[in-house]
């Protein structure tokens, strides 16, 4: 091919222009890596608002699926970094309050959490809420411990972290608006009275589901034991010292529920432990495994009919102290002590939780 002084000018201008065009995706490339997508900006941005409660701080913030991002905060009073499971609002460039969503048993240690068993990232998608869950905590009924108890991490003080420490943390770094709910399941059902009555303007409602509110009773305390101590192997006296001494009783909700008169509105939910629409072979969780569903129509039968006569004495117990108005209590006919029911209670109290944060439903 003969090459001509024309051809060379055109060679040259099309290398030029192909190098040119080559530079622009490296250059832009490059700033839309520093600028990073939705979700890592905002774990940028809440790494940087986030404020030094004392010696309880933000140590990290990662971005996870969606509307999800994972926290590690250092609690100056347990001596150790607690990480969380959140779930950012709608919009994060306005505030919005936060709902505290506790695990129950296993505090998040183990499978049965309400990230792996409710798909709570697709519930709140769309409502303009924080939603923080701590995924620590097994067995120690998020409460401050006497002594330490190597088995649960040793120093537990639960709830100094969930009260004093961590809010003002979680308010700088996630921009909210400074009104809180909380809510738990199972033995955390005991956990959100006594967080509340520890610190009643500090949450504007409380919801409890399949909870045992009694610490003072041969009943509830034994409860109390098995969960510490069979499951947890922990010496469930290091918690608050001999069983039935002060501290139990002063733990004790339904002895104590008056003292949240014209405080949190309160939303108890309770099955009876008999088989429900969730105790099927082809419900979520069973998968049609007939030992799952045995061991959830029996055990969790078992467990739900225990709880439904605790939540009965707390009913008792609040309208006794005149206190019907600002608590809706659900008593299901049907139903036992699993993920299933938890799920349809966390969807029926949305409605007066966002009510009381002044959200969106």
């Amino acid at each position: 091919m003969r090459v001509t002084s024309k051809s060379r000018r055109l060679k040259a201008l099309i290398g030029a222009t192909a190098a040119a065009v080559a530079a622009v995706p490296v250059f832009f490339g490059a700033g839309v890596a520093a600028a990073g997508t939705p979700a890592q900006n905002d774990a940028a941005k809440v790494t940087a608002s986030a404020k030094a409660n004392g010696g309880t701080k933000l140590v990290s913030a990662k971005a996870g699926a969606g509307n999800k991002m994972s926290l590690v905060v250092r609690s100056e009073s347990m001596g150790r970094d607690i990480p969380l499971e959140v779930i950012r609002p709608a919009d994060t460039s306005k505030p919005a309050p936060t709902l505290y969503l506790l695990n129950g048993a296993g505090g998040g240690e183990d499978s049965a959490s309400w990230q792996r068993q409710a798909n709570i990232g697709e519930f709140f998608a769309g409502k303009q809420v924080n939603v923080v869950t701590p995924m620590q905590g097994a067995f120690t009924y998020y409460t401050d411990w006497q002594k330490p108890d190597e088995a649960l991490h040793g120093v537990n003080k639960w709830e100094t972290f969930l009260t004093k420490e961590l809010p003002p943390v979680i308010n700088s770094a996630l921009g909210t608006t400074g009104v809180n709910t909380l809510a738990g399941i199972s033995t955390s059902g005991t956990s959100v009275f006594n967080l509340a009555l520890a610190k009643p303007d500090l949450y504007k409602a409380v919801g409890a589901y399949s909870g045992c509110a009694d610490t003072a009773t041969p009943v509830g305390q034994t409860y109390i034991q098995i969960v510490i101590a069979a499951r947890g192997s922990a010496d469930a006296e290091n918690m608050w010292g001999p069983v039935g001494s002060p501290d139990w009783i002063a733990h004790d909700p339904i002895i104590n529920i008056g003292k949240l008169k014209n405080g949190p509105r309160l939303y108890v939910s309770n099955a009876s432990g008999l088989p429900g629409p969730h105790d099927t072979l082809n419900a979520q969780g069973i998968n049609g495994n007939i030992p799952t569903l045995a061991n959830q129509v029996i055990v969790g039968g078992l467990i739900e009919a225990a709880t439904n006569e605790c939540t009965h004495r707390l009913f008792n117990a609040v309208n006794a102290n005149g206190m019907g108005g600002q608590a809706q209590f659900n008593f299901k006919p049907a139903g036992t002590h699993s993920w299933g029911y938890w799920r349809d209670d966390l969807r029926d109290s949305w409605p007066m939780l966002a009510d009381s944060m002044n959200t969106p439903r």
